[in-house]
């Protein structure tokens, strides 16, 4: 008899290969451009097994951009709740890059994909972005809401997005100097923040 467990980490790895196969795929061509016969076929399986899993090419899409995002925090929530202040901020945006370095197509799918106007496409897209604005204000030690500081990381993480993009398609600045500027660009967001909610019991330390 099949050990349950086995086919189900089996049924897992595979769908984790589709998964990034088609992150692949989507950030290398427009969405109307990709069929379920050239991934079936990319990916070396059937049709029928595409549909199983996700039922059809929109489904595969919104799955694929779910993933992209399940990537992005759990790179974030690897750095260790032990460090603070500058070691935070820095060890953050450190784990930010790397996820966009060793996931490029992941990263431009998830920025930059072809049916972004689809509604759940995004809600997506607002879920990921608050769930990172979540973990930047954690890391400042605020939790509860305090409307001034998430307006001011919303705008940031807005800024932070597009610059990345475009260092991961161009590259005309170092990573060093990339990281350095991004390190600045949240201490001074979150000094405007401040000034603006000086009642605010923040940690505002970063470098």
């Amino acid at each position: 008899m099949a050990d349950p467990r086995r086919t189900r980490l089996q049924t897992d790895e595979r769908r984790a290969q589709l998964l990034t196969l088609g992150l692949r795929l989507f950030s290398t061509r427009a969405y109307d451009e990709v069929s379920i016969d050239a991934i079936a076929e990319e990916a070396g399986v059937s049709k029928g097994l595409l549909y199983h899993y996700f039922g059809g090419k929109r489904a595969y899409y919104l799955a694929s951009i779910e993933h992209a995002a399940g990537g992005l925090i759990e790179s974030l929530d690897a750095v260790p709740e032990a460090l603070v202040g500058p070691a935070r901020a820095l060890a953050m945006i450190t784990a930010y890059l790397d996820f966009v370095e060793h996931h490029g197509d992941a990263y431009g799918t998830l920025l930059s994909g072809g049916v972004g106007s689809d509604p759940e496409v995004t809600h997506l897209m607002a879920r990921s972005r608050e769930e990172v604005a979540a973990r930047i204000l954690h890391g400042v030690g605020l939790e509860a809401p305090r409307p001034v500081f998430e307006l001011a990381v919303r705008h940031y993480i807005g800024g932070v997005e597009a610059v990345v993009l475009d260092w991961h398609d161009r590259r005309q600045l170092s990573r060093t100097v990339l990281l350095q500027f991004l390190v600045q660009q949240i201490r001074a967001t979150l000094e405007v923040a401040l000034a603006l909610d000086p009642d605010a019991a923040v940690q505002l330390d970063v470098p």
